[in-house]
């Protein structure tokens, strides 16, 4: 009852492809430039992506520890405060 109604689809014709197997495949050409170059630039651009995504969460950590001691300290003063002006 509650199920949606999928619109028929028509068949999907099947392709079949005949490769002859007589001739020899072609011979790979080589690369113009190197790879190597290439590998060493990625993995030192990983490298630093994860260095400064450590370095900015040791930063956010140290934040987050200075916001909770500053916010400790606010409320001992004040509890400091309000009970020396009520005596």
């Amino acid at each position: 009852m509650f199920r949606p109604k999928l619109p028929d689809t028509p068949p999907v014709p099947s392709i079949t492809t005949h490769i002859p197997q007589d001739h020899a495949p072609a011979p790979a050409t080589p690369a113009g430039r190197p790879v190597a170059p290439f590998v060493g630039v990625g993995v030192g651009a990983v490298a630093a992506v994860v260095v400064v995504g450590v370095v900015l969460t040791a930063l956010l950590a140290a934040v987050a520890v200075t916001a909770v001691s500053v916010a400790i300290s606010a409320v001992v003063l004040r509890s400091l405060a309000s009970s020396t002006s009520r005596r």
